[in-house]
């Protein structure tokens, strides 16, 4: 079964950076079609942004299209997330998840495979 665990997140200043990771294990992460969601307190988990298994596909949320960028390295078995500019309103509980084919959906109910998450707090 695929396994994924998150790192990178913390504590920000508004207009900083951080760079999540997905490390997979389990299953080598080509097949999968890889998303970064989020969740705030009192709020829906939202998609953030999702990539193809090959990476050649991707899509973002509004909310931060020109600040988030996705990538994805197979050989290393990890799915990053870099975020600039970040705003308060960035700030939740950043998940990875996975799903075996790609159809272009960032929607969480379409993933099978989460990890546990990271916190990011943007904040001065």
């Amino acid at each position: 079964q695929l396994q994924l665990v998150e790192s990178g997140g913390g504590l920000v200043q508004p207009g900083g950076s951080l760079r999540l990771s997905c490390a997979a294990s389990g299953f080598t992460l080509d097949y999968y079609a890889i998303g970064w969601f989020r969740q705030a307190p009192g709020k829906e988990r939202e998609g953030v942004s999702c990539i193809s298994s090959s990476g050649g596909s991707t899509n973002y949320a509004d909310s931060v299209k020109g600040r988030f960028t996705i990538s994805r390295d197979n050989a290393k078995n990890t799915v990053f997330l870099q975020m600039n500019s970040l705003r308060p309103e960035d700030t939740a509980v950043y998940y990875c998840a996975g799903r075996p084919r790609w159809d272009g959906s960032c929607r969480p109910s379409t993933y099978s495979y989460w990890g546990q998450g990271t916190q990011v707090t943007v904040s001065s």
